[in-house]
């Protein structure tokens, strides 16, 4: 799946950073408004490649059981009694945004990095 995700984006040279390789693939959110009056639930758009997608969605199910960060994701929203679809959705951001800055930083995998938040 990693290697389908490299060849679309180019090797992610095309991007410089995981939020546009996202919209790319299209799970960012996209709202629905029209005037003031008319607000539609957010949904993911369609507007992307809907292989790339796809493939995703499938990834997700494996990610949210074996992934401790990204099934700890799925546990959290769940939990906070959003639907699962929408923890599922979270889980392929989740995975995106791991591939990029796994293939960014040019470091391994690994389960218990933690982002340093600089203060």
């Amino acid at each position: 799946m990693a290697f389908f995700l490299i060849v679309i984006s180019n090797g992610f040279n095309d991007f410089e950073s995981a939020s546009k390789l996202k919209l790319f693939y299209c799970f960012a959110p996209a709202e629905r408004v029209s005037g003031s009056s008319v607000k539609e639930v957010s949904r993911i758009s369609k507007s992307g490649n809907g292989l790339i997608r796809n493939h995703l969605l499938m990834c997700r199910f494996i990610a949210s059981n074996c992934n401790p960060a990204c099934k700890a994701l799925y546990e959290r929203i769940v939990a906070k009694g959003k639907s699962k679809k929408l923890a599922l959705i979270a889980v392929c951001n989740k995975l995106v945004v791991q591939a990029f800055s796994i293939a960014k930083l040019g470091l391994p995998y690994d389960e218990k990095y933690k982002i340093k938040l600089v203060a």
